[in-house]
């Protein structure tokens, strides 16, 4: 069997949607880093009343329960709320335009990179002929997924920007998710969704989707179970694990104008 031959449960699905950061590219870290820096120095400059709420953003625990994969303003709204800060828009829009500011300096500085697990996966579904999309909540998406050279791999991408023209809600409502279905012209019985996110994997099962596969890449013991959880059907550490191991080359046959080994 060979490395691109698309292991279940993917290979019973019709179609198949992805989130991009964290899943197809490693920009959820950068998101994180970003986040932390927007957030830290709005601490600092408007400290909370109560001192056990000034301790600064945790790139690790305040990200999954506040921001990942969530639109970026109720991301900034959710996590202000949570030290007893404004989350009016002024507030809210001031903290996620500088977070915006410091993510676009490393996008563009090429700090981002695809998976390559996933990248083999994505080209393995696109010549089984399975249409594929890309559901993000961020504006950035469609241009991560060109940089990682994937972009031509997705019959549909649907980014924060389209997701705002449209009025769709936010991860975990379902909507986003099962428009990129619509735009492939499957129903999400017959669709999976690919995520790393708490609110993406709720977001697949509310939608009813297939089957929901949760990412974990932090390896720390309690976000796999978490994803599940939350709705994932099958969690995974790395998307190569959906593929098929290849099969050992051949051992070379000797022929009479080969060289043997001698006996020992």
């Amino acid at each position: 069997m060979a490395e691109t031959d698309v292991l279940p449960p993917l290979r019973d699905a019709d179609a198949v949607v992805f989130d991009v950061d964290g899943v197809v590219t490693d920009s959820a870290r950068v998101h994180a880093t970003a986040w932390k820096a927007a957030f830290d120095a709005y601490l600092r400059a408007h400290p909370p009343a109560d001192p056990d709420q000034r301790r600064p953003f945790d790139a690790e625990t305040d990200y999954l329960r506040h921001v990942d994969g969530k639109p970026r303003l109720d991301g900034a709204a959710s996590f202000l709320a949570s030290r007893g800060l404004d989350t009016g828009p002024d507030a809210v829009e001031e903290v996620a335009a500088a977070k915006e500011k410091v993510f676009v300096g490393h996008l563009r500085s090429g700090d981002i990179e695809p998976y390559p697990g996933t990248v083999r996966l994505l080209h393995a579904l696109h010549r089984d002929g399975v249409p594929l999309a890309a559901a993000s909540s961020s504006r950035h998406a469609t241009e991560l997924l060109q940089r990682a050279g994937v972009a031509g791999l997705f019959a549909a991408i649907v980014d924060g920007g389209e997701s705002r023209r449209l009025g769709l809600p936010g991860k975990p409502d379902p909507a986003l998710f099962l428009h990129a279905a619509e735009r492939l012209e499957r129903p999400p019985a017959r669709t999976a969704v690919v995520e790393d996110a708490l609110a993406g994997v709720e977001a697949g099962h509310r939608g009813g989707f297939a089957t929901v596969i949760g990412v974990d890449r932090l390896d720390d013991g309690t976000h796999g179970p978490a994803l599940r959880e939350h709705g994932a059907d099958t969690v995974v550490r790395d998307l190569a694990e959906l593929l098929a191991p290849a099969a050992p080359p051949p051992h070379p046959a000797h022929t009479a104008d080969s060289p043997r080994e001698e006996a020992s």
